[in-house]
């Protein structure tokens, strides 16, 4: 059975923590407004009494070679992202990426105590015990601890930096998990 890989956007696809007026080299810039998005700004300037503002669209930096790099490794792709199935209507075709499953999140998102990521429960459950890597920005060993302690397959939780985005070493360490698994 191939492992999934399992994609957060904002970090390890968009490196939102760069400098803005600096874009990473190979990066491109896309001016997106995806409806679910662009209706939470609404909420906001509306709680803000600015319920007129102008919404401008999110600035969003892809590198167009991540998809065909993604693609090339031995995993079933998925989508671990808050974009949920945006991220195969706004992401997906700017990085060539064909259609992908999408983890879907509850609405009510309970906030684990003792640093544990929300979404690290919500993964393994979605898992079932299957192979996955899963990269993130907001990992920690938090949570890899307690993936080891509930989930009875494989799993490597790979941290990306968000100011950087998935380099090459990522990819190689991605690789390198798939096949020791296999």
């Amino acid at each position: 059975m191939r492992p999934m890989l399992l994609i957060d956007v904002d970090g390890p696809l968009n490196p939102y923590a760069a400098k803005p007026t600096r874009r990473p080299e190979g990066y491109t810039t896309h001016r997106l407004s995806p409806p679910t998005w662009f209706e939470e700004r609404k909420s906001v300037m509306a709680l803000l009494g600015m319920p007129d503002a102008r919404i401008k669209p999110l600035r969003v930096w892809l590198n167009p070679g991540h998809g065909p790099a993604l693609a090339a490794l031995p995993f079933t792709l998925v989508w671990a992202t808050t974009w949920g199935h945006e991220a195969n209507e706004y992401i997906g075709p700017v990085l060539g990426l064909p259609e992908l499953p999408v983890i879907a999140w509850p609405e009510e998102r309970d906030i684990p105590d003792g640093g544990l990521f929300w979404k690290t429960p919500e993964i393994v459950a979605w898992a079932e015990g299957r192979p996955f890597a899963w990269i993130d920005d907001q990992i920690t060993d938090v949570d890899r601890d307690w993936v080891r302690a509930h989930h009875d397959g494989p799993a490597l939780l790979h941290q990306v930096d968000p100011a950087v985005g998935l380099v090459a070493e990522d990819f190689e360490a991605l690789a390198a998990w798939a096949e020791a698994v296999n």
